[in-house]
């Protein structure tokens, strides 16, 4: 499975090219095989983004969410399982979304595509693809 950080999703709904190409193949070819995925913390990250007016979107945050999923990337919620693995996560920084994002890709076994700095530098086994690239 491919999990979307949330910048990541909204640079796949834009169609951003700060999405690389490579990327954007892995991404194709995850949501062929309805594998491509996005954590429900995203949804609430972009609300709360838009609502202290962090984040411009060229549509509500519903609708780009909508959009998303009706494109083909599968929401995956916030389990328990997910909730206990966040708070064990040694060495992450403590923004609540990443550390919801990166149980998630822990949980389920998938690659986080991500362009965060702090995600792709973390010292942990989890799977990783540089968005940009």
């Amino acid at each position: 499975m491919i999990l979307l950080d949330t910048h990541v999703a909204i640079w796949a709904a834009d169609d951003d090219p700060a999405l690389g190409a490579h990327s954007r193949s892995i991404m194709r070819a995850a949501r062929d095989e309805n594998r491509l995925i996005v954590s429900a913390i995203s949804a609430w990250e972009v609300a709360l983004l838009v609502s202290k007016n962090r984040l411009k979107l060229k549509a509500l945050p519903e609708v780009l969410w909508r959009d998303l999923l009706d494109s083909g990337v599968s929401e995956l919620p916030i389990t328990s399982e997910i909730a206990f693995a966040s708070v064990a996560l040694e060495g992450l920084h403590a923004d609540p979304a990443d550390r919801f994002i990166a149980a998630t890709a822990i949980v389920h076994d998938a690659t986080l595509i991500t362009a965060d700095k702090a995600l792709l530098r973390w010292r942990h086994p989890l799977k990783r693809q540089n968005a940009s690239k």
